[in-house]
């Protein structure tokens, strides 16, 4: 099914937007003002210089006590980049809608909840000119919901649940109270949280079990959502590899390569620069002739 977990881990809240607004009050403790309307925006922050610059995604929230845009992230792992991309993701959103941005991490690892969760300040020792802290849902503060009447009082919840729990021993209880929690919602939502769970899902044995689980409703993933989400997927796949390759020939990646690597959506230019890669001296000969 999917490749990556990354684009399900963030399209959840795309998905059931007041999921994202119930895990700050009830997950994190943030008191959040209850939204009376939340609406996906563009994720796309690209400048008029050619440096694409995507946040994974974005939503604002109408509150009585103003606007927010909830900045949400996916995660894999430890990225020092981000440091410096999460601040200028910030503060170019709050300059271009004038309302308050709120980062929000989510991942599946620990120890990347962690580094997240640590404060980016910019400044002197002693006088931070710019200080952001970011909300982090993770294994640690995810609740799990291996009951299956708890799992069909907020099924959204019970499906971040499985997705941020996926590898731990608790997974097979996890994931028996979702499948029935699932057949009590419309098949259409069902089939996009079926796709996010098996995405997610790193274990085998885990994902092998989710599968059987939904052999009863195989038309789940025929589902055209489902399939967007693992097109994405293959891509982000193919990214990472071509830039993988190069790490692993020991060819130092510089950020003009990196970035326009990940900003490519063709797979099959995608396919092509992995293949250079493998022979490539240079990363810069991954775009030769083009």
């Amino acid at each position: 099914m999917v490749g990556s977990s990354h684009e399900a881990l963030h399209r959840i809240f795309q998905k059931d937007p007041a999921l994202l607004t119930r895990a700050l009050q009830r997950v994190l403790h943030v008191p959040f003002p209850e939204p009376r309307e939340i609406a996906a925006l563009n994720v796309d922050l690209t400048e008029i210089e050619p440096v694409e610059r995507r946040v994974d995604t974005l939503l604002r929230a109408e509150t009585d006590e103003g606007t927010y845009l909830l900045v949400v992230e996916s995660q894999g792992k430890v990225d020092e980049r981000k440091r410096g991309s999460w601040p200028y993701y910030l503060s170019y959103l709050y300059e271009k809608y004038r309302c308050e941005p709120v980062l929000i991490v989510i991942t599946q690892s620990s120890a990347t909840a962690r580094w997240a969760s640590r404060p980016i300040r910019l400044g002197f020792r002693d006088w931070h000119s710019l200080t952001v802290r970011p909300l982090v849902l993770g294994p640690d503060n995810v609740p799990v919901i291996a009951d299956e009447r708890q799992a069909e009082r907020d099924v959204p919840l019970a499906v971040l649940s499985a997705m941020t729990h996926g590898r731990g021993p608790q997974a097979p209880a996890i994931l028996e109270s979702l499948a029935t929690a699932l057949r009590t919602i419309d098949p259409d939502s069902a089939a996009v949280f079926v796709q996010f769970v098996d995405s997610c899902l790193a274990d085998p044995q885990a994902k092998q079990m989710w599968r059987d689980l939904m052999t009863a409703i195989q038309y789940f993933w025929r589902h055209p959502l489902a399939e967007q989400v693992r097109e994405e997927g293959r891509i982000q796949d193919r990214q990472e590899m071509t830039l993988r390759i190069l790490e692993w020939r020991g060819i130092p990646v510089p950020d003009a390569v990196r970035e326009r690597v990940e900003a490519c959506t063709d797979l099959d230019q995608l396919e092509a620069w992995a293949q250079r890669a493998v022979h490539a001296m240079d990363a810069a000969e991954l775009f030769t002739g083009e």
